[in-house]
């Protein structure tokens, strides 16, 4: 059983149950809490998926503990109904904790994909981390995109044979959309054909909100000085995150703020932004595959190998250090070159394929250890 119900899980998920699901040996099974609605949709009605249960559990402005204790009750209702050999969850949401939890409970193992991403701080990103590292402790089988993320498994003393590198299911999903043909509607059209230079941007983390000042009075400097440069900026539904956009960003010509978009939209985006601006995870992951330069608006990340690689560069949230940055990036070629040209760690587009391949070669182990154990 596969459980997700964010829209950043269903882009990920998404290729590794589709694999899962044309394997002739295995039975996948779908279960989505809906903790994102609309915009999680939208992914699978993309990936032409659709859920064997819709826990529909996304209500206005309710709190994660009631979030996570519903998920609680009606994931474990689930599991009682339909026993899996295994359940499969990936990265570090509420749905993610529930469902592994609740798969904890009966006793069903658990496979965590994206496993082993660490800040070692718990509270940044909020509550991510803490997620990611409850539900360490309780999985079998750890999926993890990268050597980085596996050392980080075996300091936890996490056990080496549970531990499978197989790269980040997320390039397998933004190659299979950007390999297609796209044209984008109005606005974005003229937005995109206006022959400026995009800096794709999105702001959202709970734990910046205070710091956002910073951000946007940045952008507002680079904007003055840059004509030739326009900010495309799909904005979170969070009330509080548009507050401060209301507040600190200047909004003129060359400033389009957008409505959450459709991922193959965002998708092609990124594909045809110039840089990206962001404090988002998968983002951090997805723009390099694409030769794009990634400016985390964070002051650590648990995707370290990215900035190591060049591909990432953590630039945090004040206004001075964002400022240098972006403006390096747009003024100095050899430092756009640099960063576009770097080698993506996070995969080859197989990772599906591998962690299909690993769970069909375990379920056949265990259950040829049952029949040994019965005969």
């Amino acid at each position: 059983m596969a459980i997700f119900g964010t829209r950043p899980e269903g882009i990920k998920m998404a290729p590794v149950v589709k694999e899962l699901m044309s394997r002739e040996d295995v039975e996948c099974i779908f279960l989505n809490t809906a903790q994102h609605r609309e915009m999680l949709d939208q992914v699978l009605e993309l990936f032409e998926i659709k859920p064997d249960f819709d826990l529909n559990l996304m209500k206005d402005r309710q709190t994660p503990i009631e979030l996570t204790s519903k998920m609680l009750v009606e994931i474990t209702k689930v599991l009682e109904e339909t026993n899996p050999d295994l359940v499969l969850v990936h990265g570090d949401t509420a749905t993610t904790f529930a469902g592994a939890f609740a798969a904890f409970q009966r006793q069903i193992p658990v496979g965590h994909v994206e496993a082993g991403l660490r800040t070692e701080d718990i509270y940044s990103p909020f509550p991510e981390e803490a997620n990611r590292q409850l539900v360490g402790r309780i999985t079998t089988h750890h999926f993890a995109a990268t050597e980085t993320n596996r050392e980080a498994l075996l300091r936890e003393n996490i056990r080496p044979e549970n531990i499978y590198v197989v790269g980040n299911s997320v390039i397998d999903a933004l190659l299979q959309v950007t390999s297609k043909v796209f044209a984008f509607e109005e606005p974005l059209k003229s937005i995109m054909e206006s022959g400026k230079r995009t800096i794709l941007m999105t702001t959202h983390r709970r734990e910046n909100l205070a710091q956002l000042k910073g951000v946007y009075s940045a952008i507002n400097r680079i904007l003055v000085e840059h004509e030739d440069v326009q900010i495309v900026f799909p904005v979170h539904k969070n009330p509080a995150v548009r507050d401060e956009i209301a507040k600190h960003l200047n909004l003129n010509e060359r400033t389009h703020l957008v409505e959450p978009l459709d991922y193959e939209v965002f998708a092609h985006l990124m594909k045809e932004a110039y840089l990206i601006f962001t404090d988002s995870g998968g983002i951090q992951e997805e723009a390099p595959a694409l030769g794009k330069p990634v400016l985390v608006a964070r002051n650590n990340t648990e995707r370290p190998e990215g900035v190591e690689a060049g591909t990432l560069k953590l630039c945090g949230t004040d206004e001075s250090v964002v400022y240098k940055e972006l403006k390096e990036l747009l003024t100095n070629p050899a430092a756009y070159e640099k960063m576009s040209g770097a080698k993506n760690p996070y995969g080859d587009g197989t990772t599906s394929e591998k962690i299909a391949d690993i769970i069909m070669k375990k379920i056949r182990e265990e259950k040829s250890a049952r029949e040994t154990v019965y005969s």
